[in-house]
């Protein structure tokens, strides 16, 4: 009767364990990071920094119909999906580098982050990252930039690159102050929450030739669970190096 009783209890646990769905998603901590600011900034989030670029009404256009709001950019250009290159940005003579904002159209209050790294030594685990530098903290809905709004990141030197993270919600604009502790979406697929390699991409690469940019377009809710529309504009920008 015991021998019957055993048997099944092991049948019930393995139906049980067997019944367990695997993990789309999984939490990524950045406990160890560092926050810094570039720049100070006003209550509504504004750089104290800001430079100007003129952003042509065709690049405009060109988002507004590559990228509408709520449509699947994977379904609309699979192609820009095919490639697994990222969006972080390699060094390779002493440079000065900008981020230029271009536009967003998410529903929260984002900010736009960026991180160093040793070229050919991408982090492969939050602890790798040491810090975190917020650029843009309100680039999200009801942001106060405008298209063409630009940052001077500093000077980098060779062997050097540069990742990019939106932090999901990190701005309070009742306060005015930002939450470290939210969702970080990386241009380095490999730090993004979704287990599914499909599902990893949170920033895609946007080749616009007429002005030879490639813009950056992030998502801003996580693909695996529900809720993302996958149309990769919640917030848009482009990188410039000059050496």
């Amino acid at each position: 009767m015991k021998t019957k009783n055993y048997l099944t209890l092991i049948v019930v646990l393995f139906l049980l364990n067997a019944c367990k769905k695997n993990p789309v998603s999984k939490e990524v901590k950045f406990t160890s990071t560092n926050y810094e600011k570039l720049s100070s900034y006003n209550s509504q989030g504004l750089p104290d920094v800001l430079l100007k670029d003129t952003i042509p009404q065709d690049l405009l256009n060109f988002i507004d119909t590559l990228l509408p709001d709520g449509k699947n950019l994977t379904i609309s250009h699979p192609e820009l999906f095919s490639s697994s290159a990222i969006g972080d940005i390699t060094i390779t003579s002493p440079s000065t580098v900008y981020i230029t904002f271009v536009s967003q159209s998410g529903g929260l209050n984002n900010a736009l982050a960026f991180y160093t790294y040793t070229t050919g030594q991408s982090p492969t685990k939050p602890e790798d990252i040491k810090t975190i530098t917020y650029v843009f903290p309100n680039a999200g809905q009801l942001t106060p930039l405008h298209a063409g709004d630009k940052v001077n990141i500093g000077n980098f030197t060779a062997g050097t690159s540069i990742g990019f993270v939106l932090m999901q919600g990190a701005w309070t604009p009742s306060s005015g102050l930002l939450n470290n502790d939210v969702v970080h979406f990386l241009t380095n697929d490999a730090l993004n929450p979704e287990v599914d390699p499909n599902l990893k991409k949170h920033a895609v690469l946007i080749p616009y030739t007429p002005e030879n940019k490639v813009l950056i377009g992030f998502e801003d809710l996580n693909r695996a669970t529900g809720g993302s529309d996958n149309d990769f504009n919640d917030v848009l920008f482009y990188v410039t190096v000059t050496h």
